[in-house]
């Protein structure tokens, strides 16, 4: 079954000011047609290295998709790469020269020189129209292999490759399907999780398995492709359903949704509200929260309490509470909950208390608070890594926290 590759062309991706982000849509794209994009790769403006980067690809795939470098500028050099990487010359276009001239009247200006440059294409191919900028592309079949010459900006890249790649690659491709499922969890260590869960999937020489770790989650995707949907789809199921039943209650959701998505869900489930109060993450679990669409269905809002003061003034936590027990620690963290739950009237409060560092001995160190209709609780949890990261593992705990006891109250309730 046919692979796919994408260069993705341009010296401002290899800075940390550019993102390639097509290769992203045209990775979607692809797989929705059964195609696996089994390399990436970024290259510079350089004719030589982009060259030897399309001939490699033509040697291991039938798909070549190349992303910018199109434009009327010396700097772009696709055509000119593409041309060389297939012993072809550069034909001008008089026909789409005039289309370019007709856009630049349009919109009443006249075309400089160089955007003729444009209107070459490279020696047998077909032009791919563009009603959005300036840059045509191209599709070129060559040797079984059959390249997309596709500009740069989204806005054109997108419309371009939905209406002249997608009808070309359905004509051509045999009948493939590729059957996706995955799996987000917390509160397991990537290496754990591997090492209960591989043995499941090395049963399946024709599943494609792939553990993420992200911002203090797993997330697993497992991945089939087969001429027929069915089989895929079996596959798929069959290993999905063992790994779910490993995993247990570490896995918060089977269909991408976020952590605070499913705590949200839930909490609109027991038609429940939610507060909460930080001090160590400021504000960073109120908005994952807030980032739900909707989330005012069940979020009242929260209290930043970063210094001891506002513990005091805003929650209520008592000063020789504090003093006894310092502000890192299980009777502040419930205080807090507590505090939260009660001064905004909510079903269920969250709330954080720890030390992210940089500094000092107790760095990691955090408390998550939970106040409930059936009292308050609190987690002591040692969390690894820097500031940012101790900080977003924080606010996991928390919703993780909340997550398990909201399902064992339906549970329970059922």
């Amino acid at each position: 079954m046919p692979d796919a590759e994408i260069i993705a062309v341009g010296s401002e991706l290899l800075t940390p000011q550019r993102l390639d982000t097509n290769s992203l849509y045209l990775t979607d794209q692809l797989n929705a047609l059964g195609v696996e994009v089994v390399r990436k790769t970024v290259v510079g403006d350089d004719r030589e290295r982009l060259v030897d980067t399309i001939r490699g690809a033509m040697a291991r795939s039938q798909i070549v998709v190349l992303t910018g470098g199109l434009g009327p500028t010396e700097d772009d050099l696709t055509r000119d790469a593409v041309a060389d990487a297939l012993g072809r010359s550069l034909e001008f276009s008089r026909i789409l020269c005039d289309q370019l001239e007709e856009r630049f009247r349009r919109f009443g200006r006249k075309m400089a020189e160089i955007n003729k440059r444009q209107a070459y294409l490279v020696s047998g191919a077909e032009p791919l129209a563009n009603d959005r900028g300036t840059a045509p592309g191209q599709w070129i079949e060559q040797d079984g292999v059959a390249l997309m010459l596709l500009p740069g900006p989204p806005s054109e890249l997108k419309p371009m490759f939905e209406r002249e790649c997608l009808p070309r690659l359905e004509k051509r491709l045999p009948p493939q399907v590729i059957r996706l499922r995955q799996l987000r969890c917390v509160g397991i260590p990537e290496s754990d999780l591997d090492q209960l869960i591989s043995p499941v999937y090395k049963q399946y020489p024709t599943l494609a398995t792939t553990i993420l770790a992200v911002s203090g989650e797993i997330h697993v995707h497992l991945r089939a492709r087969s001429a027929r949907a069915e089989d895929a789809e079996e596959v798929v199921e069959e290993a999905f359903g063992r790994i779910d039943a490993l995993l247990g209650d570490r896995v918060y959701s089977r269909n991408g949704d976020s952590l605070e998505k499913v705590v949200g869900d839930l909490l609109r489930a027991r038609h429940a509200k939610l507060s909460v109060a930080e001090s160590i993450t400021g504000g960073l679990l109120g908005g994952r929260i807030t980032a739900v669409p909707s989330a005012s269905d069940f979020f009242l809002g929260g209290f930043q309490t970063y210094s001891n003061e506002m513990k005091t003034r805003l929650l209520g936590v008592a000063d020789e509470l504090i003093a006894d027990h310092s502000a890192v620690s299980e009777p502040v963290a419930k205080a807090m909950a507590a505090g939260a739950k009660a001064r905004t009237g909510s079903d269920y409060a969250l709330s954080l208390t720890g030390y992210a560092g940089p500094e000092g001995a107790q760095v990691g160190l955090v408390f998550v608070g939970l106040a409930s209709p059936e009292g308050v609780e609190a987690r002591r949890v040692q969390l690894p890594g820097d500031r940012e990261r101790i900080r977003i593992f924080s606010t996991n705990t928390a919703l993780d926290l909340l997550r398990r006891k909201l399902a064992a109250e339906i549970s329970s309730a059922a």
